[in-house]
This record gives structure tokens, sequence and C-alpha cells, in this order.
């Protein structure tokens, strides 16, 4: 658990997440109809095209993958009472740029699954064409968080001040501002201990907040670049190949960070590639990660 006193306490939280030890780099999925759930990407999250080749679209923001996306046309659909993918969440530089999102969607008459305020955030909630769960948010400033005795940063579920974010908008909504990123990666799993164990113990992520059915897993005092709940998916197996959904998650890391991963996994006796200066692994579900040194 983070001792309080270590946490940042000025700066914005981008600030905060450009020097975590670990950051989201890109989020890859599998699609049965790639076609579909690109435009979407494009059109309502508002992504760019960066490259394509054949099955394969790579989207994101300037010249920065976000996302890839892969078809499979055979892929079983993936079912969301299993391990996989909760959201993938798109963080915006300001709360203008939510409000200009939000006036995007009304306009288009995209419909939201779910708003909250977290405390540390401000999201919204939405689903692509084939299920995958998507979180558009604003961090407040570092500053704002509050923190428990024991270094867990305080997040909640309250109501979203909805019309103050389209208020604060400035300018009709563009695409997604080129200081956007993949702020965290949130996971259906099929135990909590496990997935402690796991990202906590082996990666060295911090717990950052427990919280019914679901934990929060940060680094460098970022509030969480991972999560995994098991609201609907408590007691899943691992994966199966050949499905639609979450393939891998590339996270960037610094060399310190990857050394100690790669001690852990061998003393552990557990299977890790590596590829260059790359690491190449799998969560206990299945789930594909590439640790990739810092750029």
């Amino acid at each position: 658990m983070n001792d309080p006193a270590s946490n940042p306490s000025d700066g914005r939280s981008d600030g905060i997440l450009a020097k975590a030890p670990y950051r989201v780099a890109s989020v890859n999925l599998v699609a049965n109809d790639l076609a579909e759930v690109a435009r979407f990407y494009q059109d309502v999250i508002g992504l760019a095209p960066i490259s394509q080749e054949s099955g394969t679209v790579r989207l994101g923001v300037g010249e920065t993958i976000l996302l890839s996306l892969r078809a499979d046309p055979d892929a079983r659909p993936w079912s969301p009472r299993e391990a996989g993918l909760f959201h993938t969440a798109f963080l915006l530089p300001t709360r203008a740029d939510l409000g200009g999102w939000l006036r995007h969607a009304d306009a288009a008459g995209i419909g939201l699954t779910g708003a909250a305020d977290h405390l540390v955030s401000e999201a919204v909630y939405l689903t692509d064409p084939e299920g995958n769960g998507i979180e558009i948010y604003v961090d407040r400033p570092g500053p704002e968080w509050q923190w428990t005795e024991d270094g867990s940063v305080v997040m909640r579920n309250e109501r979203l001040d909805r019309a103050g974010i389209v208020g604060a908008a400035n300018q009709p909504w563009a695409g997604m501002p080129a200081e956007s990123c993949v702020g965290h990666v949130h996971l259906q799993v099929g135990d909590l201990d496990a997935t402690e164990r796991f990202y906590a113990g082996l990666l060295g992520f911090d717990v950052m907040c427990r919280y019914p059915g679901a934990l929060f897993l940060g680094s460098g005092g970022y509030h969480h670049q991972l999560a995994g709940n098991i609201w609907n998916s408590r007691g899943a197996p691992v994966r199966t190949d050949g499905t639609t959904g979450l393939a891998e998650v590339a996270l960037f890391s610094d060399g310190e960070t990857l050394e100690r991963v790669r001690r852990r996994f061998r003393d552990a006796g557990l299977p890790l590639v590596e590829d260059g200066g790359t690491l190449v692994l799998r969560d206990p579900w299945g789930a594909g990660l590439r640790l990739v040194p810092n750029p």
C-alpha cells in the first residue's frame, strides 16, 4: 500500500501519470466486423487512423497508437460473464474536452451506459458495437485527491455534474485531442486475490483502492493504470483463444521495473517471453500483457 506522504501533492494528474513506472501504451482488440468497430472508434470516440494492413487497423492521436483492432470474422463473441475487458478508459486533457465530447455524443444520439463522479475523476461510459466497454474521463488535479491513513486513494461513485461539464466546453468536438491517452484499463477477472498476487506481487503495482468486488492498481501515485473486478466474472476460468474482445494490453515501463519483473518471474519459474527489451506474458486469466521500455 502506498505511503500517503509519498504521493504527489502538486501538479496536474497527467504529470503524475507521465512519471509513473507504468503507464498504458495501447490496447489490442479482436473484432468480428473490423470495419464497423473501426468506424465507431473514429466517428464516436474520436480516434484517428494511423496505419492499416491486411486485417489490422491502428487508431490513436497524432502519430501515437492507442488502439489496435484485429479482424477475426470467425472468433466466438466474448461473453460478459467471462474474464476479459471491462473497459478501455480514454483520458482527455481537460474538463472542457469532456464537455465537448458530451455535446458531440448528444448531437449524434450516442447512448451512454453510465456516468459517475469518482472524486479523482469524472467519467462517462458506453460500449462499442461488439460489447467492449469504454470509459471517457478527465482527472481532477492531483492535489484534490483524498487519501486514507493507510495510503489508499478515496474513490466513490457519485452523481456526475453533467451540466457543469457540458457548460465547460469551449469549442466544438474535433476528435480526441493530441494529449489524450489510455489512462487505464479495467479488466474482468475471476478472483481478486490472484489478481493482487499477479499485478502487485509480480508486476509491482501498488494497491491503490479496495472496493467491493474490485481492486484498483496504480503506479507512481496515480489512482490506477489497471483494475480488476469480479462483478460479472467471479470464478471465471482462463480465457480461450479465438474469442472477440481483449487480446493484449501494452504497458510502457522503465528499465528498473522491467528488470524486477524479469527477476520475479524467473524466481517463480513462470513463463516469460523476451522480445528484444520487451517482456510478453499473460495474466492468470489469459489476458496478454506486453511490457515495453519507455520510448
